[in-house]
């Protein structure tokens, strides 16, 4: 086949066009694919939250999604106002000795 007859092929007919989204498609997907891959691999130790959800299913045991329940620690949550544990954020009512 020469040049002009896939160039007709492929932007004159129907199947032709449909070829193109299809192709259009698939190359997406996969873009989509690779870059949550390097997404998750960048972000690893992420605690997640109440409104994390995952597109694949390979973290299915991590406490997300799943029946939880009211269990704070698996939100990374552990009751104490946001204060690190060398008490580094506090109110700015302690006084440094």
């Amino acid at each position: 086949m020469d040049f002009m007859a896939v160039y007709h092929f492929l932007f004159e007919t129907y199947a032709g066009i449909g070829c193109l989204v299809g192709i259009g498609l698939v190359a997406s997907l996969v873009a989509c694919v690779i870059m949550e891959r390097r997404t998750r691999k960048r972000y690893k130790n992420h605690q997640p939250s109440e409104d994390d959800w995952s597109f694949f299913d390979d973290d299915a045991g991590d406490g997300v999604g799943g029946d939880a329940g009211d269990d704070d620690s698996a939100h990374g949550d552990d009751g104490d106002g946001g204060v690190a544990a060398d008490g580094g954020v506090g109110s700015g009512d302690e006084k440094d000795t």
